[in-house]
């Protein structure tokens, strides 16, 4: 208990010194002090908007949608108890992105809460498509997602391709990525992940009990059916929510998982709390990293996140392919 508790408590700590590097790092540098002159005595200079109107929002999405998509990984995969589940493997941050850019050529998706619904919607058809086709095996799953995946991605390309408007407006959302993104009106769906994350810890123990099979669940008085709708329905809010605002951001609900479970030691509990730290971790990082890793711009975060996470996948097909959890 002590260990998992220091754990958790340096996760913590890491966190919050990345949160202060994202807020320092960039084209313009900003001296860590000036992070807290700008929240306690705001004179209105360039480092002061630079920390409270671009980087400091910037890196609170980039807490909040690491933590919604670290956290939608490790409820499918318990779930499912397949290791290789994770929403954007699944298609379903393909079918949230693919809804958002349908509803943009539609001409419907002018507010943030329209985009938030559209997004909802198009999580919830892929992974209703994608369970139905590859339910009865763990590989057959994933194939099905990636599948989706690219059909999804190749009908969103085609369409930005044929509405140019679209294609200027969304080019770099349709990468994944977090830069801009603290222009937009954020109050719904970090709101909506806020509530989710709240939903996936009170969901814990009872999804602790359905992690040791059916059978066992049932003899533990566990409602499994609605256990199973409710996480379904946290990982379609989670998972939509924020791909309405990044856009599509793959592998972060895979690698995170798999690194918090070393950890965790068979505790679901302490899975989602690593994994709710862990999230934010990898993304901010990845957000530091997408800034100096050219020096004439920055990278999407979503580029950063696949060069990392695409190794980790073939890892996690070679060692789990024909497993459960």
């Amino acid at each position: 208990m002590t260990r998992r508790v220091a754990i958790l408590l340096a996760s913590v700590l890491v966190l919050a010194a990345l949160a202060g590097a994202s807020v320092c790092v960039g084209a313009n540098a900003v001296p860590p002090h000036a992070i807290w002159d700008a929240f306690t005595s705001y004179a209105g200079t360039d480092e002061h908007v630079i920390v409270r109107d671009i980087r400091g929002p910037r890196t609170l999405i980039a807490i909040c949608v690491g933590a919604a998509l670290g956290t939608a990984g490790t409820l499918i995969q318990t779930l499912t108890r397949n290791p290789l589940a994770e929403p954007g493997v699944l298609g379903v941050t393909a079918g949230a992105g693919f809804a958002i850019i349908i509803g943009t050529v539609a001409g419907v998706a002018a507010s943030q809460s329209v985009r938030l619904g559209l997004a909802l919607a198009g999580a919830v058809l892929a992974a209703v498509l994608v369970y139905g086709v590859g339910r009865t095996h763990p590989l057959r799953l994933i194939l099905a997602g990636v599948a989706l995946t690219y059909v999804l991605s190749g009908l969103s390309l085609a369409l930005r391709l044929v509405f140019p408007d679209v294609l200027d407006r969304y080019r770099f959302w349709a990468v994944g990525a977090l830069a801009g993104r603290e222009q937009m009106p954020l109050g719904l769906p970090l709101a909506a992940i806020v509530l989710a994350l709240i939903g996936a810890v009170i969901v814990t123990r009872p999804l602790g009990s359905l992690a040791l099979g059916e059978n066992v669940a049932h003899a533990l008085g566990a409602r499994v059916g609605q256990i199973r709708i409710a996480v379904l329905v946290l990982v379609t809010v989670l998972a939509g929510a924020a791909t309405a605002i990044a856009g599509p951001i793959l592998f972060v609900g895979l690698m995170v998982p798999h690194l918090a479970r070393r950890l965790a030691t068979g505790s679901v509990p302490w899975l989602m709390a690593y994994t709710m730290v862990f999230g934010p971790i990898l993304l901010v990082a990845s957000d530091i990293g997408s800034r100096v890793l050219l020096p004439t711009g920055e990278v999407p975060v979503a580029i950063v996140t696949a060069f990392i996470g695409a190794p980790v996948l073939i890892w996690a097909v070679r060692r789990y392919g024909t497993v459960s959890l």
